[in-house]
C-alpha cells in the first residue's frame, strides 16, 4: 500500500508528502526528483533537449518502477495523469489523492518559489494565470478519474491536510 499525491503544480505533493512519509515512517518518493536524478539533467534541460514526450517517456519508467515497491508516500508529477499507464499502475498499488488549489492560489505559490524558474518550463505558449487556468481545466477530468480522495489545499494548512488525508486513510482500512 502506498500513498500517491497528484495534483498540479505547488497544490503541496511534496510539502504535504513530506509530514506523511514523517508520520508514517515511510519514505517521500518525488517521481519528478527521481526522473532529474537519473537523467543528470533538470526537467527544463531534458524538456529541451528531447521535449515533452522524452520527459513523459522518463515519467512512465519511474512511476512503473516507484509503484511496485510498497509503503511509500509518492509524489507524482502534475502531468502524470495524462497517461493511463501512470495512473493504472499508481491505483493498483495505494490510495491516490489529488490535492487541488484555485488557479491563483497556484499562480502565487508559483511565483513564491524558487524551483519555478529553474525545474518548471511552461506548459502552454500563454504562461502566468491564464496557462495555470488552461491545464487544470485541460486535466480536470483525469484528475478526478485518477483519485480515491480528493482535498483542497488552499482551504487547510499542510499539517491540517495531512491529518485529513492519514483520518481518510484509517476510515477506509487502508491504513
Amino acid at each position: 500500500m502506498n500513498i500517491i499525491l497528484i495534483g498540479y503544480r505547488c497544490t503541496g505533493k511534496t510539502t504535504i508528502g513530506a509530514i506523511l512519509a514523517e508520520k508514517l515512517g515511510w519514505p517521500l518518493v518525488d517521481t519528478d526528483t527521481l526522473i532529474q536524478e537519473r537523467a543528470g539533467r533538470s526537467i527544463q534541460e531534458i524538456v529541451a533537449a528531447g521535449g515533452w514526450a522524452d520527459f513523459r517517456r522518463r515519467e512512465r519508467e519511474v512511476i512503473a518502477d516507484v509503484a511496485s515497491r510498497d509503503r511509500q508516500v509518492i509524489s507524482a508529477g502534475g502531468g502524470a495523469v495524462l497517461d493511463e499507464a501512470n495512473t493504472d499502475a499508481l491505483r493498483a498499488r495505494g490510495k491516490v489523492v489529488l490535492l487541488t488549489a484555485a488557479a491563483e492560489t497556484i499562480w502565487d505559490r508559483m511565483k513564491a518559489d524558487p524551483k519555478t524558474i529553474g525545474e518548471r518550463p511552461n506548459l502552454t505558449d500563454a504562461g502566468g494565470i491564464a496557462e495555470v487556468r488552461s491545464v487544470l481545466a485541460e486535466r480536470r477530468e483525469k484528475y478526478r478519474t485518477a483519485r480515491h480522495y480528493e482535498i483542497p489545499t488552499d482551504r487547510f494548512s499542510p499539517e491540517e491536510a495531512a491529518g485529513r488525508i492519514l483520518a481518510y486513510l484509517k476510515a477506509t482500512g487502508a491504513l
